[in-house]
């Protein structure tokens, strides 16, 4: 997944996106590690999140999506969202009753910037006493732009659209006769080119890997159209890689037989409701949240994050497990092309994994999250 440059530059420019919460406290821990193995980069902060929306009605401001435009790749934190009505509630008084709706900012700058390949590894480094067993090695990949993450969506729904649907359900009772006031809709979108690139990058990445099986999550027995897409797609592309074993599974299923047989599993691909559940529950087995990172990937750009949300009532403090955070910045390294430098990385993390002497609450120590992040830096 190597970065393809724009511009020829004499250092990497990375958008440096805190945004809320334990957001900055991870990401301060995560810039000691950048700093001791010496990438030639500058990091540019860049706007966004919780407090932008109460006071200018944006979560994500153009400002920030013009910083975008020119990195070559970002370090993103957490973001604070809420419901609709407390979003509008928490506006400054002027911007009140101007009609702004809140969208979570990283799944506009997602669907702005084609961000498509939503890819979670989640890996069990040794002596983690989280982990559910030894020697997982997951990796998801998720469709970021489409499905019913797609912000297509009504309520109340407009009198044209319900007539439509009380004509064309037939013959699913709930939805006759209905007024638009009395349902909601979220659209389920899924296009042939998002169901391919998705599929050909989970393939592409095995067959470089040298990963033996891709396995498919869908539920295409229920949901025919949209799914069946995805899985008709699936099975055209995995005749082009005759040596990867490519697997079917319904979502619910995979759940259980995730828990149960988990070293059965290699590489997982997802429309973006699934990946998303399923990538949680992947990064559950190998510690949580605090191992789980995330690179949002692009043709042009790739946004780097850590999992987990922004944790407000731990904001400051210093307190939350900043690995996530720090193995994102190894998936940001790998997009770079210094993959030594994030093999390096991770290296180190495995290290103060194993050696236990420096943990978090979530591991059962009380270190801070910088002193992780000094665990780290003193590895490399």
């Amino acid at each position: 997944m190597n970065r393809k440059f724009k511009n020829n530059r004499s250092k990497y420019l990375i958008a440096w996106l805190p945004g809320d919460g334990v957001g900055v406290d991870v990401l301060d821990a995560t810039k000691i590690v950048l700093d001791k193995i010496n990438l030639n980069a500058e990091y540019i902060h860049g706007d966004i999140g919780w407090e932008f929306w109460c006071k200018e009605g944006d979560a994500f401001p153009e400002r920030t999506i013009d910083l975008l435009k020119k990195v070559d790749a970002a370090m993103f934190g957490a973001i604070t969202s809420k419901p609709v009505k407390t979003a509008e509630a928490e506006l400054v008084p002027e911007l009140k009753g101007k009609g702004l709706t809140y969208r979570s900012p990283i799944v506009r700058m997602r669907q702005l910037f084609d961000l498509y390949n939503c890819l979670r590894p989640c890996k069990g480094y040794p002596n983690n006493p989280l982990n559910y067993k030894e020697g997982i090695d997951l990796v998801v990949f998720r469709e970021n732009t489409e499905d019913l993450y797609s912000g297509v969506e009504f309520n109340p729904v407009p009198a044209s659209l319900a007539e439509v649907l009380s004509r064309e359900s037939k013959p699913f009772a709930p939805f006759k006769d209905l007024r638009g006031d009395q349902y909601a809709i979220s659209v389920k979108v899924n296009t042939h080119r998002g169901c391919e690139r998705i599929l050909r990058a989970a393939f592409d990445f095995s067959r470089k890997f040298g990963r033996k099986k891709v396995t498919v999550v869908h539920k295409a027995n229920v949901v025919r159209a949209t799914d069946g897409l995805f899985l008709d797609t699936a099975r055209e592309i995995a005749r082009e890689y005759p040596e990867i074993q490519m697997d079917e599974a319904n979502v619910d299923a995979i759940c259980m037989w995730l828990l149960k047989n988990p070293l059965n599993y290699d590489v997982l691909v997802a429309p973006n409701l699934y990946g998303d559940i399923i990538s949680d529950l992947c990064a559950q087995m190998v510690g949580g949240l605090g191992f789980a990172c995330s690179g949002n990937i692009g043709e042009n750009l790739a946004v780097f994050e850590p999992s987990h949300g922004s944790a407000p009532k731990y904001a400051g403090q210093y307190k939350v497990n900043p690995i996530a955070s720090i193995l994102a910045a190894k998936m940001m390294l790998d997009w770079l092309g210094e993959e030594q430098k994030g093999a390096a990385v991770e290296k180190a993390v495995a290290e103060v994994v194993k050696e236990g002497k420096v943990r978090t609450y979530d591991m059962g120590g009380s270190n801070t999250t910088l002193e992780i992040g000094e665990a780290v830096a003193a590895k490399l």
